[in-house]
């Protein structure tokens, strides 16, 4: 009898790999191993509406457990894999015993970055990734009098509409000179920036965090490199991730930032895959390896897993996109603006409705649409097909840019 498919992880990309497998017509048993103890479900809401109660913990799942039964995968909820034997084709458990595999899928995503500093493990201290971090900063947020979030990021910023909505003080520190300098263009952090002041938040950047403070085991203030004290009864470190990869080093597949993977989400070892967050994978826009941390990188590239563990070769090659709420602005992503040389607006940033079009070598790379839904969805259009309006064309209201799709 075939030992199957093993996915570790209980990610979105977990989940895809399973349903996308089964959809290609894998018929082998599937059992999908995760360390958390619950099936996976959807964290953007996260650090938005699970918050504020708007979003219930019942809407968060992906599938309901009637999925997992119907489609014959079996989940192994509460289970860490310690160890990876790929000559052996078992996974090793961390609380004993093992499982064997004909073909291995892994999906165990990223964990925060951690912030070696005296005070960081105090009570009131907090990071935001799984859903048992959320429900410990929901059961705090509705009592802190004040928050810091160290991180200028999108975790971070979605925290602080969200405390600041509340009526809460918060302060964000930052150590690059600007907000989000990884993940986006100096003109959109810049919007975001000033959207947060005029919301009340503070922000202090090109700041470092010398220390956390408390009494009695909770914390009261976070130091500055420069000795200035804010005080904080709540703080959230929210510095990035880390691609978890220690299970696939140790087992010797190749890691870069990221475990490596092909067009096809094959790892160096042929029957084993891999999918989301914590690989990196050929990108055609980037035009080298990249990895992605986003619910569009994960479910795509898990839907190509699921078709290679079928026998089927289908590469990935999807446009990526991303997106965040903040109070009421939808800000929607779509391709990569680094490299960019030019940009175009097209609406009005004072009535915080507008895209900013971004071109390399007189062809458009990337889209930042602030709630303006409808040019996210035709820029992802444009991008798939390789085709680029002007500067002049993207900046002009009265240019029709469907024209471009349909030509």
């Amino acid at each position: 009898m075939s030992a199957g498919l093993v996915i570790v992880g209980g990610s979105y990309a977990a989940m895809q790999i399973a349903a996308s497998a089964r959809e290609a017509g894998y018929a082998e048993p599937i059992r999908l191993v995760s360390e958390e103890p619950v099936l996976p479900y959807q964290r953007p809401p996260l650090s938005k509406g699970y918050l504020t109660g708007k979003f219930t913990p019942a809407a968060l799942p992906l599938r309901a457990e009637a999925f997992y039964r119907d489609n014959r995968i079996e989940t192994l909820l509460g289970q860490r894999a310690e160890s990876l034997d790929l000559a052996a084709r078992r996974v090793s458990l961390a609380g004993g015993g093992s499982l064997a595999f004909d073909r291995l899928a892994l999906a165990t995503g990223t964990r925060p970055r951690p912030l070696p500093l005296p005070g960081a493990d105090l009570d009131g201290v907090l990071f935001l990734r799984s859903l048992a971090d959320a429900d410990r900063l929901r059961e705090r947020l509705g009592g802190a009098g004040s928050i810091v979030v160290i991180g200028g990021g999108f975790i971070g910023l979605e925290l602080a509409s969200v405390a600041a909505a509340m009526g809460k003080p918060v302060v964000i520190v930052e150590a690059q000179e600007r907000l989000l300098a990884r993940g986006v263009s100096p003109q959109i952090a810049a919007f975001l920036a000033d959207v947060h002041r005029s919301r009340g938040v503070a922000l202090r950047l090109r700041s470092t965090v010398r220390d956390i403070r408390g009494a009695n085991g909770r914390v009261q203030s976070v130091v500055c490199g420069d000795g200035e004290t804010l005080a904080a009864d709540l703080v959230l470190i929210a510095i990035g991730v880390v691609p978890n990869t220690e299970l696939a080093g140790r087992a010797g597949l190749a890691c870069q930032d990221g475990l490596v993977v092909d067009r096809f989400a094959r790892t160096t070892d042929p029957l084993v895959v891999a999918a989301g967050d914590c690989t990196r994978h050929p990108s055609a826009f980037a035009g080298q390896l990249l990895r992605l941390e986003s619910v569009q990188n994960a479910i795509d590239q898990a839907k190509t897993a699921g078709a290679t563990l079928a026998g089927q070769e289908k590469p990935y090659e999807s446009v990526p996109w991303f997106w965040s709420d903040q109070y009421e602005l939808k800000l929607q992503m779509v391709g990569l603006v680094q490299g960019s040389d030019r940009h175009a607006v097209r609406g009005s940033l004072e009535q915080r409705r507008f895209s900013i079009f971004y071109f390399r070598s007189g062809r458009l790379v990337a889209i930042d649409s602030v709630n303006r839904a409808a040019d996210h969805m035709l820029g992802r259009k444009l991008l798939a097909l390789g085709r680029s309006p002007t500067p002049q064309q993207a900046a002009d209201e009265s240019f029709d840019l469907q024209t471009l799709v349909a030509a």
